[in-house]
């Protein structure tokens, strides 16, 4: 009897395809128990102690990262070492073991569980991730209380690694070069490890539930659709093998397309632009061949945090992604906190709609301490790039003055204060008909467009793009929606004010040159659609 494949589902994490042997990454840590400490006061010094070593081996690994997956990468570890520096973090655990009388590890292990919880019970994926972050950070620190030593996995031939969980900095020293692919039971497409291992350009998938004895059993992974296959059979191994040909002539190909210009054979040129949701996420637009960040979501600063970030935080994620594309365009959105996006500490009430309800603009208009101090960091790190600033959920004339009204007082304040600060571009969403019916008189007062295709289609066919029954009515080709992209661009144009799409129709590869025959300015995409987008513009008719 032929044997059967072994099918594990679980979330691709990057593309791409592998075949090889498993390797199964033991990971104990050893239990924690709870002791009864004879000396609160030192359990207090030994946790102290041993944070203090976690901060310095972070350093370390932010070093390594810089100089193997570059500066962008790296920053998790700064994000770690941030997070490990936190009050409140410090204060419950020191707080726990005067309290509860109880060893550091005790404290260090439910603390970290209590925290990652917290994060756990977020409806935001993105923040359900920073779980993971938690208790990476607490097994750092027990492991330093319990006097393990962290090494680097050692390979003496290239393999399929699958472990329960992978940290950061587990993945940060993986051998690339032995590593075909990396599976894990635990962890989210959004987690550091992931972004790690999409830097990397590993395969990787999360979430798979695999059985304990595969280690050493033949695999492939496809890291496209998600998916382990454990022992596959022939015909299986030979359509995966046929599919890993493909897709490196596929990657040739599309490498061949760097640093060419997007522009069709009877002359027609588009910007291609890069559309990233964090620092980290810049190497992946450099990597591409972006010609700059045509939406950068300001928001995971404020989703990744526990209260709102200050100025100087802020500040540094800017400019970092302005130096980061190196004099190259960035366009960088206000806070779009609100809808399916939600931070705790910005109380927001529950609403029965929330995509139309109180988010975005709407916000920061009301809540103007928040949209001042983000604005502050916006001007200042517009001295180390080619800044401009971009405004969601816009509807009317009179928010726009509104908003020039307060960049306004800003760049006042910061000139009293001796700051120095330089000009940015303003430029607004367009992702409701009101706004897409109002664009000429809105081109007069902005310098740019950016049209966000999937707000605009929900908003416009009344369907929520997250309802799954009303999937077949929401149609991004719809004829209202290509007439308002048209009229948008025309409008635009009237005035000298560009007119980008960032939603996800700019990736449609079937839109291409009707976009281009409308006259978009630019398409700003996911970093891996780039170089496809441009393949598809050298080769039109």
């Amino acid at each position: 009897m032929e044997k059967q494949n072994q099918v594990f589902q679980g979330k691709n994490v990057y593309g791409g395809i592998a075949i090889g042997s498993i390797r199964l990454l033991s990971q104990s840590e050893g239990g924690i128990r709870r002791i009864q400490a004879r000396d609160v006061e030192a359990e207090v010094v030994r946790f102290t102690e041993a944070r203090e070593q976690a901060k310095e081996q972070l350093s370390r690994l932010y070093e390594k990262a810089k100089q193997e997956v570059g500066e962008h990468e790296a920053a998790v570890f700064e994000v770690h070492r941030m997070m490990l520096d936190g009050v409140d973090f410090a204060d419950s655990i020191t707080k726990m073991i005067r309290a509860q009388e109880v060893n550091a590890e005790y404290a260090v292990a439910h603390t970290g569980e209590e925290f990652a919880a917290v994060f756990e019970s977020m409806e935001d994926d993105y923040m359900k991730a920073r779980s993971e972050d938690m208790r990476d950070i607490a097994s750092r620190v027990i492991a330093i209380l319990q006097g393990r030593k962290t090494e680097e996995l050692r390979l003496d031939e290239p393999v399929i690694l699958l472990a329960d969980r992978l940290t950061p900095g587990e993945t940060v020293q993986l051998d690339k070069t032995k590593i075909l692919a990396v599976v894990t039971r635990h962890g989210s497409v959004y987690s550091h490890a992931a972004i790690l291992a999409r830097a990397m350009n590993i395969p990787a998938v999360m979430g798979v539930d695999f059985p304990e004895d595969v280690d050493g059993k033949s695999a492939i992974v496809d890291g496209y659709e998600g998916v382990l296959y454990v022992e596959p059979d022939d015909a299986l191994r030979t359509k995966y093998r046929n599919r890993k040909n493909e897709d490196e002539k596929q990657k040739h190909l599309l490498m061949e397309l760097k640093g060419k210009d997007n522009v069709t054979p009877d002359g027609k040129r588009i910007d291609l632009f890069a559309n990233i949701g964090s620092v980290s996420d810049v190497a992946d637009a450099v990597t591409n061949d972006a010609g700059g960040i045509g939406l950068f979501r300001s928001e995971f600063l404020y989703l990744e945090a526990e209260d709102y970030p200050d100025e100087e935080k802020q500040l540094q994620a800017y400019r970092a992604v302005a130096e980061g594309m190196e004099g190259k365009p960035v366009v960088i959105r206000t806070m779009d906190i609100g809808a399916d996006k939600q931070a705790n500490y910005f109380k927001l009430d529950k609403e029965e709609n929330p995509a139309m309800g109180y988010r975005g603009i709407r916000i920061c208009l009301e809540r103007k301490d928040i949209f001042q101090t983000q604005l502050r960091a916006l001007y200042r790190a517009a001295r180390y790039g080619r800044i401009s600033i971009l405004f969601p959920m816009i509807t009317s004339v009179e928010e726009v003055r509104e908003i020039k009204k307060i960049t306004g007082e800003v760049k006042a304040e910061l000139e009293r204060e001796g700051i120095p600060y330089k000009d940015a571009p303003l430029g607004i969403m367009i992702e409701t008909p009101a706004a897409a019916l109002m664009s000429e008189e809105l081109a007069q007062e902005v310098d740019f467009f950016s049209i966000g295709t999937n707000d605009l289609t929900q908003y416009t066919l009344a369907a929520d793009r997250q309802n799954a029954k009303l999937e077949r009515l929401y149609d991004p080709h719809h004829p209202a929606i290509l007439k308002m992209i048209q009229m948008v661009v025309e409008n635009g144009h009237k005035h000298h004010c560009r007119v980008g799409i960032c939603g996800e129709l700019g990736a449609d590869l079937t839109m291409t040159k009707i976009f281009l025959e409308l006259g978009v300015d630019e398409l700003s995409v996911n970093p891996p659609m780039i170089l496809k987008i441009r393949e598809k513009i050298l080769s039109m008719d």
